[in-house]
Order: structure tokens, then sequence, then C-alpha cells
């Protein structure tokens, strides 16, 4: 593995964990109001098409990075459902 792939990792793991506080604090608390759908969606929509062309031309990390965030984004979706007020 080269110096470029390693800051490449580094940076996907980065990016990767910057939705997990806002993860955990939304299952913690189930308070969902603050949470913008819009944009949740938008960053749904931009780490698929991210992962499509990772997946694409097999670039380890981008695949990563996006995989992460896609599924984080998915479980913040699921919470915003989930735990609305009725």
């Amino acid at each position: 593995m080269d110096w470029l792939e390693m800051v490449g990792l580094a940076g996907s793991v980065l990016s990767s964990i910057t939705f997990i506080p806002q993860v955990y604090q939304t299952w913690k608390t189930k308070s969902v109001g603050d949470l913008n759908l819009t944009m949740m969606l938008i960053v749904l929509l931009s780490t698929i098409v991210w992962l499509v062309y990772g997946i694409g031309l097999a670039l380890r990390p981008v695949i990563i990075a996006n995989g992460i965030i896609c599924i984080l984004s998915i479980l913040l979706i699921y919470f915003k459902f989930r735990y609305a007020q009725k």
C-alpha cells in the first residue's frame, strides 16, 4: 500500500466517522426535530452516486467511506420516521 492510498483510507475513515455522533445522539435521545429530511436524502443520494463511482473504478477509499456514510444516512432517515412525533 503506497502513501497516497493510506492518505485516502485515512480520509475515508475521517469522513465516515463524522456521522457517528449524530446517529448516536439521535438514537440516545430519540429526538429528531432538528434533523432535516431533505438534507439527509441529498446526502444519501450523493453517497450512493459516489459509491457507484468508487465501485466502478475500484477505489477502495471511496467505497469504504461512502458505504459507511450510506449506512449511517439510512439509519438517520429511519430514526427520522421512527421517532417522529405523531
